[in-house]
């Protein structure tokens, strides 16, 4: 068909271009004359491709078609006039002229809001359905026949912006075009509009979107989200008029204490906070508004609405000065209307609009090697001069949002002075547990204090959870590309090699590691978990599939692997820092975002942890950290609505009850890493002195509180006595003794009452007749230290036999020469299988045993030996779910299908 687009707009420019593809003629462009000397989109594109293009100031005078628009438009031989978007009056002599009329695209379910603010009162009136109508054009105001519609969810904090970049324009060209099509078929329906339901309200204007505040929150929020960002809800407070932006009714573990900003008229006061500007409803119930306009146009975030006249200007240096005048040259390009643009010049004033700002932040990334802009901050610095300022402090890494004050404990150790955060780490600050509750942590060398540290209660989780889900949905962590991930988190595992000898103090001193293993693998593994996963952020791929065709057309399927959202890791304590780095690498590599809750007698690692996040720019609410108790912290994790992943290592007891909360919630994605009792099999033929030295690590590595520690050794007859013989001899040359001693090489259990357990542990097997041939009882020293353990001839009826110790108890049971099978029998009757391992130089024999043996990892001639590349978790009871490797990263991924048909 042969069309004319009247209208303006990149949603016209769209739907002139998609008019083309679809094979139409359009014979002429009717739009705005230009502005500021800046052509409308619509007419720009039109002209580069030679279509006639009118910029008519006005189509009618005195009620009357102007002749020579009318004559300048009928030479054109229309047969359809289309118009998308369109601010001015067009006359019916223009309406009426083509063979098929004309058709307007209005943004509302008509006859429901008609008028020319429609998108500002759905949401002003919080309609649950929004979406647009094509209609065929007549004499009264969006009232003609409809042609077509369509309609969305409206969201909750939906703007007019949001609704229409995701719904209104981009379905709104796809309908506009399918309208036309259906029109040259000759099947377009036209339906008269209903009167019932059929509203008409005025155009929103500035002077009218004050607020009224004696209505309930959702109705205050409604009004500010319908009038953002054009003309801007608002009110007067502190003399002048405030305007207010970006309001959510989310305000699920907000707490009102800050700072009172009062307002006339308002049921109580307004409270700045941290998270932005709280304000109530009649009804006592909150909103929250995080960006504020001044009455002299200047934008700023809520929270600092108090500072904003603390900060001062900058002193550029030589560079910088260098920068800001390449940025002056961008903002002439794109403002060419400004003869000179000056300190005081002002952007939007200036002529600017929205798709001016996409072209700054572009180019001051070109200019400023990649520098990330928001589109919100050049709403938020609109004169140039505050716009260098707030770029330089960015380019600095002075962004004074960033900024974080740290409370330490200071403590002289390992000839290094530590500095511990011991408060609950959540939405990037160090904040005090609801009440101020705390606990002590206790040194297990000596049995003291180290200090006291914030005790997190529900209301934190809530907090907490509120956070990360803040910043995987709205914040800078989902916005930026999987390889700037990458980035930080190698930028992360940087910093914690920077300070690892201060991390394996702090965990000799919190966990009783010793410091020469922590330094090695609770510190090194962890950095190197970080690397490992930071350099798969870039290679997280999805896959195209293919489909049986739905002929003639063709089908294109791809799946693409997306990260769940906000994750919950509850994380023991025998490893605090590395079972941290274990899942948490994972998590974020995938682009979730995270609370952490470390174990409650270890938490210090994890908190000076959450310190590193903010210096190596994981932006705020992605890692949060809560010390606290498992059936406050734990349980309320496992059962919140927002948490959709919870990866826990721990009893398997615990680990049930999780999967019960998780299914019983919201049906939670799970990884389980729980108990275990793995077996050691030891064959007569193997390299007897290795042996002994990998039996000895197998249970007494990280004074035997090790996940996959070999709970229990079979040792082949013939073997049996020289294997037992030394190991005593090696059992008895071990130092006990501070971890932070260099020749020390088994340092305290974990607590107090672990030692206790361990102490009726070794008392049941000796009950029960099992030969306790050394250890056996706490060392007499203070602190909570206990003898390396070693028992034979135990029998597989014996609770030893089947419980975990989590100890330096070494647990030998003899087997018949010979006997493989009879041996895998006893070693696989247990509801456990996290790890195994077998020592013996036959190969065939290693390689039958590795198949029969039901456990996730099995050693052959080694043990202990992970890897970050290999991927580590159980069988049966004890759990399922990977850590490490590539497999870790489905368990924090969702595969998502997406089939096109052309």
């Amino acid at each position: 068909m042969k069309i004319a687009v009247i209208g303006q707009s990149l949603f016209g420019q769209e739907v002139y271009c998609q008019l083309r593809k679809e094979g139409h003629e359009v014979v002429g462009v009717f739009t705005i004359p230009d502005k500021d000397g800046k052509a409308d989109p619509l007419g720009l594109v039109a002209e580069k491709d030679g279509v006639p293009v009118f910029k008519f100031p006005r189509w009618r005078a005195k009620g009357q078609a102007l002749p020579e628009v009318v004559a300048k438009y009928q030479a054109l031989g229309a047969e359809l006039n289309v118009l998308p978007f369109c601010s001015q009056f067009i006359p019916m002599e223009i309406i009426n002229a083509p063979q098929h009329g004309s058709i307007i695209y209005h943004p509302s379910l008509l006859p429901r809001h008609r008028g020319a603010s429609a998108i500002n009162w759905t949401l002003i009136h919080g309609d649950k359905k929004g979406g647009f109508s094509i209609f065929w054009a007549d004499d009264g105001l969006d009232t003609g026949d409809l042609l077509l519609q369509r309609e969305c969810e409206v969201l909750p904090d939906d703007t007019v912006s949001t609704l229409y970049n995701r719904f209104l324009f981009p379905e709104g060209i796809k309908g506009m075009v399918q309208a036309v099509r259906l029109i040259a078929e000759g099947t377009a329906p036209r339906l008269p509009q209903p009167e019932e339901g059929a509203t008409y309200e005025g155009i929103q204007k500035k002077e009218t979107a004050r607020i009224n505040w004696d209505q309930p929150a959702e109705a205050i929020h409604n009004w500010i989200r319908g009038n953002d960002k054009v003309p801007g809800a608002w009110t007067e407070a502190c003399g002048q008029k405030l305007t207010f932006f970006n309001s959510t009714l989310n305000t699920s573990g907000l707490v009102a204490q800050g700072e009172a900003l009062p307002i006339p008229g308002a049921h109580r006061p307004g409270m700045v906070t941290k998270a932005g500007l709280i304000l109530f409803g009649n009804d006592d119930k909150m909103l929250l508004v995080k960006n504020i306009q001044l009455e002299d146009g200047k934008m700023m975030p809520a929270s600092q609405f108090f500072k904003a006249s603390s900060s001062s200007a900058l002193e550029l240096t030589e560079a910088e000065l260098v920068t800001a005048e390449a940025v002056r040259s961008s903002w002439m390009r794109i403002l060419p209307n400004i003869p000179e643009v000056e300190d005081s010049t002002d952007f939007f004033k200036s002529g600017a609009a929205s798709v001016d700002v996409v072209r700054l932040v572009e180019e001051v990334k070109e200019l400023c090697d990649g520098l990330e802009l928001e589109n919100e901050d050049v709403y938020m610095a609109t004169t140039f001069g505050d716009f260098i300022q707030l770029l330089v402090r960015k380019l600095r890494g002075e962004d004074e949002e960033s900024e974080c004050i740290i409370n330490y404990v200071e403590r002289e150790a390992n000839k290094l002075t530590l500095q511990m955060p011991y408060q609950l780490f959540i939405g990037g600050e160090f904040v005090d547990a609801e009440g101020s509750k705390t606990y002590d942590t206790i040194n297990p060398t000596d049995g003291s204090v180290i200090c006291q540290v914030s005790l997190a209660q529900v209301s934190d989780v809530d907090k907490a959870v509120a956070a990360a889900k803040e910043a995987f949905e709205n914040g800078l962590w989902g916005k930026i590309n999987a390889r700037d991930r990458g980035r930080l988190l190698y930028r992360l595992a940087d910093l914690m090699e920077q300070h690892q000898e201060e991390l394996a103090t702090i965990e000799a001193l919190d966990a009783g590691a010793v410091y020469t293993l922590a330094l090695k693998t609770h510190v090194g593994m962890s950095i190197q978990t970080f690397r490992y996963f930071a350099g798969w952020c870039d290679k997280i791929q999805g896959a195209t599939i293919p489909i049986n065709q739905a002929r003639p057309n063709r089908n294109l399927t791809l799946t693409k692997k997306e990260p769940v959202g906000v994750c919950g890791i509850v994380i023991p304590w025998n490893y605090p820092l590395m079972m941290l780095s274990w899942k948490t690498a994972a998590c974020l590599a995938a682009g979730n975002t995270v609370v952490i809750k470390p174990a409650q007698v270890t938490p210090l690692t994890a908190l000076k942890f959450a310190e590193l996040t903010l210096k190596a720019g994981i932006p705020k609410g992605v890692v949060n950290i809560l010390p606290g108790s498992g059936s406050l912290v734990g349980q309320r994790l496992s059962d919140h609505p927002d948490v959709r992943k919870i990866g826990f290592t721990g009893s398997t007891e615990v680990g049930k009850h999780i999967m019960k909360s998780c299914a019983l919630s919201n049906v939670k994605k799970v990884s389980l890493e729980l108990g275990g009792k793995s077996p050691l099999i030891i064959f007569a033929d193997c390299d007897l002195n290795k042996a002994v030295q990998m039996g000895m690590s197998s249970v007494f590595f990280n004074k035997g509180e090790n996940c996959i520690a070999a709970g229990r050794l079979f040792v082949e007859d013939s073997i049996h006595n020289q294997f037992v013989q030394k190991v005593v001899e090696e059992v008895r040359k071990m130092k006990i003794g501070n971890p932070l001693d260099r020749d020390t090489n088994h340092g305290p259990q974990n607590h107090e009452a672990h030692l206790k357990k361990l102490v009726e542990y070794c008392q049941r097997g000796v009950k029960e007749g099992a030969t306790l041939v050394c250890g056996g009882n706490q060392v007499p020293r203070p602190g909570f230290f206990f003898q390396p353990t070693v028992f034979t001839d135990v029998e597989d009826h014996m609770y030893i036999a089947k419980e975990e110790s989590f100890g330096p108890i070494m647990i030998i049971s003899r087997f018949a020469d010979g006997d493989v099978d009879a041996v895998l029998t006893r070693a696989n009757a247990t509801e456990f299988g996290l790890a195994s391992g077998v020592f013996t130089r036959d190969i065939n024999k290693a390689l039958y045993v590795s198949d029969k043996l039901q456990a996730g990892t099995v050693f052959v001639n080694t043990y202990n030996k992970t890897d970050v590349a290999a991927p580590f978790g159980g069988f049966k009871q004890s759990g399922f779910g990977k850590d490490l490797g590539e497999a870790a990263l489905n368990e924090y991924l969702r595969v998502k299908t997406v089939t096109f048909e052309y």
